[in-house]
């Protein structure tokens, strides 16, 4: 795979070129605040340097999952806003639409060294098309806006797994160059599949037990250690013959776990369930709750009416022991509802263990989305792991070992 670098388009020069970059600033936001900066403050140093060297830097990326037209709530103005607070000297402005005449008067009056974000990209349903001829023409329209000598630079890793036109066929419109993001992350993950150093761990929580069968089966004999927590636990306990009262549960996937675990001990992997679970009334801030053995879940106070929402302490110390020895550690998915400080007890304890790791000389990765977002709701910075990726779905994916569109459409 041969993949043109950031560096070799700022050799080439960029000076009064127009380069669009593919960023990731899907945030989450609370109204119109943004309440995690992690992918923005991430996608800065590739807008940055293509800045710092003179080009007319456009940026296309989108939020959330507009039903392919312009609705406020998914409009990229918080992000832009927040961008031009953490960058000031960037002069980033947001365009009124994504390639219609706004963005065309904007990117025409833009300044060397300037930014103009696109609006969402998923405000034009062309962006996720499955009709290749109608991804195309939008591509062909955010390539026009670079004018006769522009590039393309992907840096949204985030969005690497999607066969969408501002990430797969604009590649094949303009010259394509893979941003210092996208390239960090594959060298991270790259040390996750081939290159891991041994004792391995692996932590996978998170609601759904389906969302990482993949991954799980891929990890079998290559990862030491397999942590189970989150929602999907119930399933892997239920699959061990164990009742879990209201817990999330997919009941089609208990044959499949079973047969993991089967497979796990023969490929020399270790599943470690927990054994205790923080069990509630209801699913709440405020709900009452109560801490019982993993095999004992209907015998709390709830009956067969309680969930669980946590793994138990004495699971939050298991894991971080097995977590400390480890050369490696991956951790995909929140142990419980972090969200509500009741149930955040599990994820903590997790996180805080890989830090510990980190400090100790460990390669820890959190492995974005809820992950990343745990960590620092719970405080944690972000220099205290080895890696905090910015893309949940794309890393999950890749470790899945399926081909990744945006990476592909790169290849020249």
């Amino acid at each position: 795979m041969t993949l043109h670098t950031l560096s070799e388009l700022i050799d080439e020069g960029v000076r009064g070129r127009y380069v669009l970059i593919r960023s990731d600033l899907n945030v989450p936001l609370d109204g119109s605040v943004v309440t995690d900066d992690g992918r923005i403050k991430a996608s800065l140093p590739v807008i940055k340097a293509l800045a710092d060297a003179g080009a007319k830097v456009l940026v296309s990326a989108h939020l959330g999952r507009p039903k392919g037209a312009q609705e406020a709530k998914y409009s990229l103005a918080p992000a832009v806003a927040r961008l031009a607070e953490l960058a000031p000297e960037l002069n980033a402005t947001l365009a009124g639409d994504t390639t219609g005449p706004a963005a065309q008067a904007a990117a025409a009056s833009l300044a060397d060294g300037s930014v103009l974000v696109l609006e969402n990209v998923r405000f034009d349903a062309r962006e996720t098309s499955k009709d290749d001829a109608e991804r195309a023409a939008f591509a062909g329209e955010l390539a026009a806006l670079t004018g006769d000598n522009g590039a393309y630079v992907d840096d949204a890793f985030g969005a690497v797994h999607r066969k969408h036109a501002s990430v797969y066929d604009i590649a094949k419109v303009l010259p394509s160059y893979q941003g210092d993001l996208v390239r960090t992350e594959l060298e991270v993950l790259r040390k996750l599949t081939a290159d891991s150093e041994r004792p391995y761990v692996v932590v996978l929580g998170g609601s759904k037990v389906s969302d990482k069968l993949a991954v799980i089966d891929n990890l079998l004999g290559k990862a030491d250690t397999i942590l189970v927590g989150g929602g999907m636990m119930f399933t892997f306990l239920a699959a061990q013959g164990h009742k879990v009262g209201a817990s999330l549960l997919e009941v089609d996937q208990i044959p499949v776990v079973q047969d993991y675990l089967k497979r796990a001990e023969l490929a020399g992997t270790t599943f470690v369930l927990p054994s205790d679970v923080v069990v509630a009334a209801s699913f709440g801030a405020d709900a009452a709750h109560e801490t019982v053995a993993a095999d004992a879940i209907e015998s709390s106070s709830f009956g067969a009416g309680g969930l669980g929402l946590d793994i138990g302490p004495v699971s939050g110390a298991a894991f971080a022991e097995a977590i400390k020895g480890a050369k490696t550690v991956f951790w995909n998915g929140p142990m419980g509802v972090f969200e509500f400080a009741a149930f955040a007890e599990g994820t903590r304890a997790v996180a805080a263990a890989l830090a510990a790791n980190t400090a100790q000389g460990g390669f820890t990765v959190v492995g974005g989305g809820d992950s990343a977002a745990a960590v620092r709701t719970l405080g944690f910075a972000d220099d205290a792991f080895g890696h905090i990726s910015t893309g949940g779905g794309a890393s999950l994916e890749f470790l899945e070992g399926k081909e990744l569109p945006g990476l592909s459409a790169l290849e020249r």
